[in-house]
């Protein structure tokens, strides 16, 4: 347990500016921990910037993103881009475990939002998070092997590094178009963004 505590606070160092740098530079517009839901050709695109821990990104996902989803992205209208951004250790140790679940990616994110309030305030966190990992069928020792994965974290981070020099500073950041929307903000803000 000690390793991924160590691992954590690397992270933390690395995700709040301290004198890490990057070592390889990677394409700015491609990680390989985004997770694309959408056709690749939509005429629309909205980057979201989250942290799993964040009450105002679990509103987005409860309430605006089923919609958008039904109304934009099946019809063929709109990619969607998740890309981590975690604001600390327990919202990077679910973001690794919902990284390392493969193709259940979107269904993690939605089990942390949905148990946030549990893991993100039980006197024992990791423990917690790993709770939530069981339902979906991840055992303790995957979940521990998941935070063993260095590569991971320093992915995890460029991207959150990368997403701080264009400007994200806080959860959720939404780049809708091009266009900057900040917060929770309603279904139609997002909308009037779409063509």
């Amino acid at each position: 347990m000690s390793r991924l505590l160590k691992l954590m606070a690397l992270g933390a160092v690395m995700m709040f500016g301290a004198a890490a740098v990057s070592g390889a530079a990677q394409a700015a517009d491609s990680f390989p921990t985004d997770h694309v839901v959408g056709k690749a050709d939509a005429p629309n695109t909205i980057i979201e910037y989250f942290s799993l821990g964040c009450p105002h990104c679990a509103d987005f996902h409860e309430e605006v993103w089923p919609k958008l989803k039904a109304e934009w992205v099946d019809t063929g209208k709109l990619k969607v881009i998740f890309r981590d951004f975690p604001l600390d250790g327990r919202s990077l140790a679910a973001a690794m475990v919902a990284q390392c679940s493969g193709d259940r990616y979107l269904a993690f994110v939605d089990a942390y939002f949905r148990t946030q309030n549990n893991w993100g305030r039980a006197d024992d966190g990791l423990t917690a998070i790993k709770q939530v990992a069981k339902l979906g069928g991840m055992g303790d020792a995957q979940v521990d092997a998941c935070w063993q994965k260095e590569d991971l974290l320093k992915q995890i981070n460029d991207r959150a590094d990368d997403a701080k020099k264009r400007g994200v500073n806080s959860t959720p950041t939404f780049y809708v178009n091009g266009k900057v929307i900040n917060g929770t903000v309603p279904y139609e803000n997002y909308v009037k963004e779409l063509h």
